[in-house]
């Protein structure tokens, strides 16, 4: 009898193992999920000394004597399945078995959605806050396929290829600006009534691929075209200040969307890449805000496993005309921006729980300005801290010869805004800086200064001659505190102090103290046109008094 119940009970296990043997590899066929084995484990009820089990990743253990975690086993609590697992638990703790319930993991799930028979638009709406959909003014022109509109779109041309299809929409976009002002800046008073126009000519060939140009018809150089009505200063009439030479007209694509149309394969990498006179814009605008003739390249969202990188994007960047910098100065105190070449390089990592901003340009100079060469570094670290302060840390740096004995520099600019109660709307900031000898940008089309982010009173309006405090931090310290309030996220409201207080007269910068009281208004008067009003008074010590008012109406096309 003991010999059959043990026969019998082999013939069972034997049994019992095949079955789960054929489950394992049905669930694993159709799952594509690798099988691990592993040595039976002894017992009476597993057997001695014959067979192998299979462990899956979602198995339970085989009885419960085994309740270590196997290799590749997930083990899911029974109170994310959704059941009342008290009463179980409790009896699991006390050595009993717990006892089965029926519809366990019936609170699991949530119930159906309720569909009213009559459709509530403004109840649907208010799901999301009462937010809706708010249409942005349209191009002035549109042809061909239009740009950010839903709905079904006509087949595309393959011309390009059927991995590139070709999406052609021609759009002329911009904005409109007129500000009336009156502005004592360096000893001059001007009333006056300045306009300026802003034209983007976008022609869209594929989803990557388009050209793009812009004109700035109403100005020439930084002198817009203006009535001076009135000031000690203003001669009383109309100047036109035309041109109607683009001032960025450049091709910019992929490389590997048009290796795909090309080849009809897809493309393992993104190599996007621009050509002509396009716009270089680096560290929100202070080491780089100018169009330069030549071309750049990006390596984007590159990681390093190696190096702890999650993301990080690479630029290479060359320019040879066009070039506009400090170092390049004629005789009669313009920039002479066509005897140059520019190389660099620049990149974005996010890294050490924040973000990282560096690069390096080289400034060559050609022609009369042969013998000019200059080097430049920048290097930004922004972070959150504490979730109380935000801060972007700057380092601008240039050294070498540019032609007046005076090239070399470092400033450093510190930029703070505090987590308020209203963290959206409600905004302190504290900006600050020290420089050393000249620091400049890189290049700059405006001919501003390393300091032109730092406040509102060291950025003019590039409209009217706005007075601003010194901007190149040559030999000073100083900074700016603010705060800015922005209502309901639909008015910006600005008030600000600052200073410049120069170490050293090195008849580059400031030659006293300066000190800045600025505000800002502005406010959408429909979703085309916005007003926005200015006032500062700036004392200078050994100099007058600057100050400045002004109003502008801007239309957005």
């Amino acid at each position: 009898m003991t010999c059959y119940a043990k026969g019998n009970l082999r013939y069972r296990t034997s049994a019992t193992t095949a079955v789960i043997v054929l489950m394992a590899g049905s669930y694993l066929t159709m799952s594509g999920t690798s099988a691990k084995t592993e040595p039976r484990e002894s017992g009476a009820e597993a057997g001695k000394d014959d067979g192998w089990i299979t462990t899956l990743s979602s198995a339970a253990p085989a009885n419960s004597q085994s309740e270590e975690k196997r290799e590749n086993e997930t083990i899911v609590p029974k109170q994310y399945l959704g059941g009342d697992v008290s009463k179980s638990t409790a009896e699991e703790e006390n050595g009993e078995k717990p006892r089965k319930k029926s519809q366990s993991t019936k609170s699991a799930f949530r119930s159906d959605p309720q569909y009213e028979k009559k459709y509530d638009a403004e109840g649907q709406s208010e799901i999301y806050g009462g937010k809706t959909a708010v249409e942005p003014p349209r191009p002035l022109l549109e042809l061909g396929r239009e740009q950010y509109t839903s709905g079904i779109y006509d087949e595309s041309s393959t011309l390009f290829g059927k991995l590139n299809p070709l999406l052609p929409g021609l759009s002329v976009y911009g904005d409109w600006r007129t500000a009336v002002a009156y502005n004592s800046n360096n000893g001059k008073d001007i009333a006056q009534v300045a306009t300026r126009l802003n034209l983007d000519v976008d022609f869209k060939l594929t989803a990557t691929e388009r050209i793009h140009a812009f004109f700035t018809p109403l100005q020439d150089g930084t002198k817009f075209t203006r009535f001076e009505f009135g000031g000690g200063d203003g001669n009383g009439k109309f100047n036109d200040e035309l041109n109607l030479n683009p001032q960025t007209l450049f091709f910019e694509g992929d490389a590997g969307s048009i290796y795909s149309g090309l080849t009809g394969q897809y493309a393992g990498f993104d190599l996007p890449f621009t050509v002509g006179l396009f716009p270089l814009f680096l560290q929100n605008g202070i080491w780089a805000n100018d169009a330069i003739l030549g071309g750049a390249v990006t390596l984007p969202a590159k990681n390093s496993a190696a190096l702890g990188l999650s993301n990080f994007d690479i630029t290479f960047f060359a320019g040879f005309d066009n070039i506009d910098n400090a170092s390049f100065v004629k005789a009669n105190g313009k920039i002479d921006n066509d005897n140059a070449n520019l190389f660099g390089v620049t990149t974005f990592v996010d890294a050490f729980n924040g973000y990282i901003e560096a690069g390096y340009g080289f400034l060559q100079g050609t022609g009369p300005e042969a013998g000019v060469e200059q080097h430049f570094l920048t290097a930004a670290y922004s972070r959150r801290y504490a979730n109380t302060i935000s801060n972007s840390t700057r380092v601008f740096a240039n050294f070498g010869d540019d032609g007046h004995g005076n090239g070399d520099g470092v400033a450093i600019i510190s930029e703070n805004s505090l987590i308020s109660p209203l963290p959206s709307t409600l905004l302190p900031y504290a900006n600050f800086f020290v420089g050393f000898g000249n620091p400049t940008p890189l290049v700059d089309g405006n001919n501003a200064g390393i300091l032109k982010n730092v406040g509102i009173n060291f950025e003019t309006d590039a409209l009217t001659g706005y007075p601003k405090l010194d901007d190149t931090a040559s030999s000073t310290f100083g900074g700016a505190l603010g705060v800015e309030y922005l209502f309901n996220l639909d008015q910006q409201l600005v008030f600000e102090v600052a200073t410049v207080q120069p170490f050293e007269n090195d008849n580059i910068g400031a030659k006293g103290a300066q000190y800045g009281f600025g505000v800002r208004y502005q406010i959408p008067i429909t979703r085309s046109w916005l007003f926005r009003a200015d006032a500062t008074y700036q004392i200078q010590e050994g100099a007058d008094d600057n100050f400045g008012f002004r109003t502008e109406l801007r239309s957005k096309f």
